[in-house]
């Protein structure tokens, strides 16, 4: 049990959190709904309303253009790494040889290795194929750098479902592959729900691999768009925070949709 002094230190350390998080959205809220000329304290909320920052980030940054790339780009990479990552870790929880081991262990290792060590032989090799500036390229790069955190919640997941299911259905007739698809799936929505938040928000916000491989005006993403207002001649603060919002506001409306299934999806995952 915890006591009433330690339920104190929680609750403060809690806040603090909070307004570490809160405390940024404060100041670009704030900046976003002020002119350029007015010099007042990035701490004090604006007397007036002043909505041109989002015209201008939208029309100067072509933003529209970017949240249809980014829709494209994200839902696509997501939607294969749920696929890619449910198929490759059903076996990997179930069949526990050395050859399976030995993969787990390799997908997890990649997760510490920092995707720019590799962007050099990437560049390469993606011009290589001609796939710069376009979506099969990125989408292609995007699901192979969250594969590994994919397989680590699904099987950790997958590894807490009691084997006598499989067997109850394969007596019943059902082949290996329907097993997966009627059994198993099925319950892996908590799971699929977390990797798909995860995922999705990480490719969504992504800047150093679109800022390599799409290059052309018409294939970047919002993260790129809205850097070209950083310059030697164009600092337009106000313009970039109201663009920021903008990029925000649609993968926060799917986490908060989510978010009730992240927590119940993380526990399971990690129970292996």
């Amino acid at each position: 049990m915890i006591n009433t002094k330690h339920k104190k230190w929680l609750t403060a350390v809690s806040i603090l959190i909070g307004l570490i998080h809160i405390i940024p959205m404060y100041i670009l809220f704030s900046t976003a709904l002020k002119e350029d000329s007015d010099l007042s304290s990035k701490w004090r909320l604006p007397d007036y309303l002043y909505l041109d920052n989002f015209k201008n980030a939208w029309e100067n940054a072509n933003l529209g253009t970017a949240f249809v790339n980014n829709i494209i780009i994200t839902s696509l990479s997501v939607i294969f790494v749920v696929i890619i990552g449910a198929l490759a870790s059903y076996p990997l929880a179930r069949f526990q040889t050395k050859l399976n081991k030995f993969m787990y262990i390799l997908f997890i290792s990649a997760l510490i290795v920092p995707p720019l060590t590799t962007l050099v032989p990437l560049y390469k090799f993606i011009v290589d194929m001609g796939g710069l500036n376009t979506y099969w390229a990125i989408i292609c790069l995007d699901v192979t750098f969250n594969i590994p955190m994919t397989i680590f919640l699904f099987t950790g997941f997958i590894s807490t479902i009691p084997h006598d299911l499989d067997e109850a259905a394969m007596i019943d007739g059902a082949s290996r592959v329907g097993l997966f698809f009627r059994i198993i799936l099925p319950l892996l929505k908590p799971v699929t729900v977390t990797v798909v938040i995860l995922s999705a928000v990480g490719i969504w916000n992504d800047y150093q691999l679109s800022l390599f491989f799409l290059q052309s005006n018409e294939k970047a993403t919002l993260t790129v768009a809205l850097s070209t207002f950083f310059s030697q001649f164009n600092n337009s603060i106000g313009w970039v925070a109201a663009g920021s919002l903008l990029a925000m506001l649609p993968i926060t409306l799917v986490y908060l949709f989510l978010q009730r299934f992240f927590v119940q999806g993380m526990a399971g995952a990690v129970k292996e």
